[in-house]
């Protein structure tokens, strides 16, 4: 279906997700972005010698020798964030990476490490239920040229349409601690999925492709990573791409979206809970 993006962590499943993506790629490497991002934790070794280490455990996961896009996988407040570009610049300069980039980073740490080694792309949380990087980060990624790739575009399957709050969520699903998927909260955000229907019917789509059809039109530089575990909706998402928006249709989705209010949040601390639970 055209797909050439693929972005994947050291943490997600403990490795266990770079190899089956490493395998599943493996055919046609060259003609794919591969990315894949590390956690930093102070250790008392020099930083260096850290980040290489991890690059080096993802690379034989991933069995490669280079990642396109090395991201720090949520910047760690701890570490000046002008050291880890240092680090990234020299992976580059190796042809370990061809590019690096930050996850849920602020305007400020954006601006101090891209003064450093250029900036790829900053991965953060954005979709129509999350939008507090329309204010400072989106715009310095555009006047920066950076690439912005939104995870979650579809607020973690809310905007597909397809749960309600009768839907029970157990085991590591992240929406056990997602408050948007309280059942009080997905009933209060009843009329964001009653909208994004009514747009759907108008352009014989679905609500999860209208979502990331509007984040298209947005810019040329915002690129979503939607995530799924079937391949209807793998296909139902890439179709996204061929629904395109007139700017007339897409400004009357952006004051709809103005009138409505969203209930609940997703938030890093949870989610960490949530892992240290299971």
């Amino acid at each position: 279906m055209g797909c050439t993006f693929f972005d994947t962590a050291e943490g997600y499943g403990a490795g266990m997700n770079e190899e089956l993506v490493g395998e599943a790629i493996r055919s046609f490497r060259k003609d794919v972005i591969l990315a894949t991002k590390l956690h930093i934790l102070e250790d008392g070794r020099p930083l260096k010698k850290v980040i290489q280490e991890h690059l080096d455990a993802s690379l034989k996961r991933l069995k490669t020798d280079y990642v396109d896009l090395y991201y720090q996988h949520r910047v760690n407040k701890r570490i000046p964030v002008e050291e880890v570009a240092e680090v990234m610049g020299s992976l580059i300069q190796k042809g370990k990476i061809r590019g690096w980039g930050q996850s849920q980073a602020t305007e400020e740490e954006i601006r101090r490490a891209h003064a450093v080694t250029p900036i790829t792309a900053i991965q953060s949380e954005y979709s129509m239920m999350e939008r507090m990087f329309e204010k400072d980060v989106i715009p310095a990624c555009e006047e920066l040229g950076i690439g912005f790739v939104p995870f979650s575009p579809l607020g973690a399957g809310f905007l597909s349409g397809k749960y309600t709050e009768k839907d029970t969520f157990v085991g590591d699903d992240v929406r056990r601690v997602i408050t948007r998927f309280q059942k009080e909260n997905m009933k209060a955000n009843r009329p964001l999925l009653e909208m994004l229907h009514w747009f759907a019917k108008q352009k014989k789509a679905t609500p999860a492709q209208i979502s990331l059809a509007w984040m298209l039109h947005k810019k040329e530089f915002i690129v979503p990573i939607p995530g799924t575990r079937k391949e209807e909706r793998m296909k139902e998402n890439f179709g996204s791409a061929d629904v395109i928006l007139t700017e007339e249709e897409y400004q009357a989705l952006e004051k709809e979206l103005e009138k409505i209010t969203i209930y609940g949040n997703r938030t890093d601390e949870d989610i960490a809970t949530l892992k240290e639970m299971n």
